[in-house]
């Protein structure tokens, strides 16, 4: 069996990720109405890795729903699994979102970015 991430780019698992960037963080399994509790993510411009007990299948639509913690900016966008860790976490791509969310999540990635002493 080959790994979930054998067809994910170099570019794409170097993205940079960041977690706590946001607040209010919900995601819906499509076709399904509970929200689903969920630990914070790491979160990229391409997507984010959500640490969660429940497990979904690769190619599962998610919808998201989440607000930046700095820019206070609402994301909604549907991801697809694309990796899951049994009972531990998946890793969610994006791949329906505005690009002025994309810009929103860029934004508060590279503000928060320079806003560590060490970076400076």
């Amino acid at each position: 069996m080959s790994s979930p991430l054998a067809n994910v780019s170099t570019a794409e698992r170097q993205a940079r990720r960041y977690s706590s960037h946001y607040r209010e963080l919900f995601i819906t399994y499509e076709g399904f109405s509970e929200e689903i509790p969920l630990r914070p993510p790491d979160l990229s411009v391409q997507g984010m890795f959500i640490q969660i007990a429940r497990r979904f299948p690769e190619g599962a639509v998610l919808k998201i729903r989440f607000r930046l913690a700095r820019f206070l900016y609402e994301v909604t966008a549907r991801g697809e699994v694309r990796y899951c860790l049994s009972g531990v976490s998946i890793g969610i791509e994006f791949v329906e979102i505005s690009a002025e969310a994309r810009r929103a999540i860029k934004e508060e990635l590279r503000d928060a970015e320079l806003s560590i002493p060490w970076k400076s």
